[in-house]
């Protein structure tokens, strides 16, 4: 094949030909392998920026080649009919076209090279990068996954009703700052008797489970986008708050088999995951289940404690898009905000006083904001200010402790404007993010008139 022919071409290439290109190089790696002439130097010399350049060159066609290799033996394996496993023995001629793996595809994308499919090669650099580009890694990898996949019976696993008590333990909800769509694993749901009896209750219903945690991977995956410029993985959250402990035996033993099948079948879809509200009996059994995981796979957890999840989770995900159980603005089924009414910000300084002026400058309408404050431990207080030096103030919400994400609204009979009031009494400077619009309103006494 002619594309097969190019690998050798495109290592022989001249380097200096692309010296005044630019390089977008992904998950790059430190190019400063050792050199056994300077095995009794003490330190090396850091690479010049040229040095770096040409590694960076050298590992970006590493790259090229690798994944070129891995579609001429793909294209061999379907054309072959031998991509889920050679026959043993001397199949008979009448047999040799029984199944044709032609049209053979992985999430909606076929995955044979020749189709000219954008989302190929897609798919093909995530099992590279899962093995570190090695190729026989990553098509033996690719192989086990399309052969799991009949032998689970993947194809049709959306259609399948699992019931509706596990619909709140995982969900899908917005998107990052960059498009990724957010997963949301809630564990809390689990330390009810009755439902982990229920879900756990016998080795069958932990194999139902193990399925219904595979359809939720696949419903996310419905949101992903594999072509060029598209968003190709999510972020998980996962959420530990009322979590069991992990001497339930039958959830651990579910838990690392999940592990295990969604990292040998599913990679490189997870672009990070963040787990939320984390005891610290849950740092120790982390540390068990690393062991069954990759570096690769490591180094995308984050991990946050009750005290720091709305700060850890507003770091990677809009105010707007985040939910306000987790110090987001985000509301179900909202009627008053969409996530295009983004949040401006004021920054509290520690031992200060800060105000929020929203204008009301006609009268006939609601003002509706919302607030939230990253950390917590402030006190507020909400009042009308008329324009009107003979009117009165209105007092909204007397000074109150703000533990939560909280809305307000009033109805505008005159003039004037809300004024917010934040006092900060901590040592660290505190974060509010807030939104208000105004909305017609008929009086109420209109009404009963």
């Amino acid at each position: 094949m002619a594309e097969c022919s190019q690998i050798s071409d495109e290592t022989n290439e001249n380097e200096n030909t692309h010296k005044h290109q630019e390089i977008h190089l992904e998950d790059a790696e430190s190019m400063n392998p050792d050199d056994e002439s300077n095995s009794h130097t003490e330190m090396k010399k850091p690479m010049s920026p040229e040095q770096e350049y040409k590694a960076s060159i050298q590992m970006k066609k590493s790259k090229k080649k690798a994944l070129l290799e891995l579609r001429c033996r793909v294209e061999d394996a379907i054309i072959g009919n031998y991509m889920l496993g050679k026959p043993r023995g001397k199949v008979p001629e009448s047999k040799k076209t029984q199944e044709n793996l032609h049209d053979i595809s992985l999430w909606g994308v076929p995955l044979l090279p020749s189709k000219g499919h954008e989302g190929t090669d897609i798919i093909l650099l995530k099992f590279l990068k899962a093995r570190d580009f090695k190729v026989s890694e990553a098509f033996n990898m690719l192989r086990r996954t399309l052969i799991w996949r009949r032998e689970f019976k993947t194809e049709g696993i959306l259609e399948e009703n699992f019931g509706p008590e596990l619909e709140n333990v995982v969900y899908i909800n917005s998107t990052d700052k960059e498009g990724h769509p957010l997963c949301y694993n809630v564990c809390g749901a689990f330390k009810d008797r009755d439902f982990y009896k229920k879900t756990f209750g016998s080795e069958a219903k932990c194999e139902e489970f193990l399925r219904w945690r595979v359809q939720s991977m696949e419903k996310v995956i419905q949101n992903l986008n594999f072509t060029a410029g598209g968003v190709d993985s999510m972020v998980q959250i996962l959420d530990l708050k009322n979590s069991p402990r992990p001497s339930n035996k039958e959830l651990r033993l579910v838990t690392k088999k999940a592990i295990t099948l969604l990292q040998d079948n599913y990679p490189e879809l997870i672009f990070r995951h963040i787990v939320i509200n984390v005891p610290f009996w849950y740092y120790a059994s982390h540390t068990l289940i690393s062991k069954f995981i990759s570096q690769r796979t490591k180094s995308k957890f984050i991990l946050a404690r009750p005290s720091g999840v709305a700060d850890t989770l507003l770091k990677f995900i809009a105010p707007e898009n985040l939910p306000v159980q987790y110090g987001g603005l985000k509301r179900e089924n909202d009627i008053e905000f969409s996530p295009a009414d983004k949040a401006l910000e004021l920054i509290v300084k520690a031992g200060t006083i800060e105000s929020i002026e929203i204008p009301a400058t006609e009268a006939g309408v609601t003002v509706v904001w919302d607030m939230t404050i990253v950390g917590w431990d402030v006190n507020y207080k909400e009042e009308f200010i008329p324009e009107d030096e003979g009117s009165y103030k209105i007092l909204l919400e007397k000074d109150k402790k703000m533990g939560q994400s909280m809305r307000n609204s009033f109805y505008i009979s005159e003039p004037g404007k809300i004024v917010i009031t934040i006092e900060n009494g901590t040592y660290k400077r505190k974060r509010v993010l807030y939104r208000f619009r105004s909305k017609p309103t008929v009086p109420m006494y209109v009404y009963f008139k």
